[in-house]
């Protein structure tokens, strides 16, 4: 009797030690990042770590954190219009990655010169140029 309440009681146990310990998927909701600030990415270089993205408020200068950084071309999604560290997705390739936004709702030639500030042509002739990176058509003066 003693050792079927013994091995009852620790079989009891557990079971709620177990599910106790079950970590719930919740999944993945795009829908949460389509609801942020949309951007593409206009300009990444292998050798910056920053890159910029055009918003629908301007240019945003970002810092690749978490050693990922997109291609140009790419559409992220995240806060654009704030400066700080915080998530960003990629919605071309489907991942989520750190970047910390240092300058937001630049024009175009003070996000070259923020990139320029940036990163510097160096010495050593690595970093390029940023005046080819991408225009908005509403940026164009003819």
């Amino acid at each position: 009797m003693k050792k079927i309440f013994t091995i009852s009681s620790l079989a009891l146990f557990a079971v709620v030690l177990f599910t106790g310990c079950y970590k719930r998927d919740a999944g993945f909701n795009e829908s949460y990042w389509l609801s942020k600030e949309r951007g593409e990415v206009v300009y990444s270089d292998s050798y910056c770590s920053y890159y910029v993205v055009e918003t629908a408020s301007g240019y945003t200068v970002v810092r690749a954190s978490s050693g990922y950084k997109p291609f140009e071309g790419s559409i992220v999604y995240g806060d654009f219009s704030y400066r700080g560290t915080g998530d960003i997705y990629n919605r071309s390739t489907g991942v989520i990655f750190t970047g910390t936004v240092t300058d937001y709702w630049l024009t175009y030639y003070e996000a070259q010169d923020a990139v320029d500030y940036y990163c510097p042509l160096g010495l050593d002739g690595k970093t390029s140029s940023t005046s080819n990176f991408r225009k908005k058509a509403a940026d164009i003066k003819k």
